[in-house]
């Protein structure tokens, strides 16, 4: 599969799910979750990621073609020894997208897409570094779309954040920013901490949509509703859409104003991006 034909551009809300847990992986599939992240990193202790390896193969054999569209592995970070082995696996089970944690450089992202031709590629900013070459990362090859790793970020920076996490909003910006810019699909937001404050996570989730993400990571079963409501286009949002575009199509790509307002290309792009979404 061509890294250009995967669907997980579009999804608006990624599961996690422990590498060591292949009980839960098509309970995770089955969940609602529009994109299921295998996890060989942070869910899995240091004693277990070659049992979680061997579990990933075996269960990999067992997923239909519709559900392998549907997963992402998330290896182990560069320059850690596990990091070899995990790339070794995903080029082995012709995985069709890979989130690698703690991206740092244009070199590391196409160093594995030269080896995997076929993978999209997920890159996660999760330190300084990262977010100093966000950039060349957003260029590199294969890069589906970016992930925020908000939790590591902060660790990295020092900062203790408020629970909006106001701190971060100039990061956040600056991965909406420069996937426009390297015209990838919209990023994905972090993770957040709480499972059952529902309050909490539809307040991150509607942030994330305001800020032009295109999707949140989530940790929890429990998460992936919330978000993918808070992603969904309003009613009003929808018929307002349907009307702009209406309006463009009758103006033949001419000047045209609705409700006293002048539609210009960048509004009718985005009632197409708000009517794609709906469907």
């Amino acid at each position: 599969m061509s890294p250009l034909e995967t669907t997980l551009a579009f999804c608006t809300n990624f599961l996690f799910v422990p590498g060591t847990r292949p009980d839960r992986f098509l309970k995770a599939l089955n969940s609602g979750a529009a994109g299921v992240i295998i996890d060989l990193e942070d869910a899995v202790g240091a004693d277990d990621k070659e049992t979680a390896r061997t579990l990933l193969r075996q269960a990999w054999a067992t997923f239909s073609t519709a559900q392998k569209k549907q997963l992402v592995i998330r290896i182990n970070a560069p320059g850690t020894k596990y990091y070899s082995a995990d790339l070794m696996l995903v080029e082995e089970i012709n995985a069709p997208c890979l989130l690698i944690p703690k991206s740092e450089s244009f070199d590391q992202i196409n160093g594995v897409a030269q080896i995997m031709s076929n993978t999209a590629i997920i890159p996660m900013i999760e330190t300084a570094l990262g977010l100093d070459r966000l950039n060349e990362i957003a260029n590199a090859q294969q890069v589906l779309r970016l992930a925020l790793g908000n939790l590591d970020l902060q660790a990295d920076l020092g900062m203790v954040c408020d629970a909006q996490e106001s701190e971060l909003l100039t990061a956040r910006f600056q991965l909406v920013f420069q996937s426009r810019v390297a015209e990838i699909a919209p990023p994905i937001d972090g993770v957040t901490p709480s499972t059952t404050d529902q309050d909490r996570i539809s307040s991150d989730a509607a942030r994330a949509k305001r800020m032009g993400f295109g999707g949140k990571l989530c940790i929890h079963p429990s998460q992936v509703s919330l978000v993918r409501k808070a992603f969904e286009p309003s009613t009003t949002e929808i018929e307002w859409a349907k009307r702009v575009v209406q309006a463009d199509h009758d103006a033949h790509g001419g000047a045209v104003k609705l409700d006293g307002r002048m539609i210009d290309r960048p509004v009718v792009l985005l009632a197409q991006k708000t009517l794609s979404q709906a469907k």
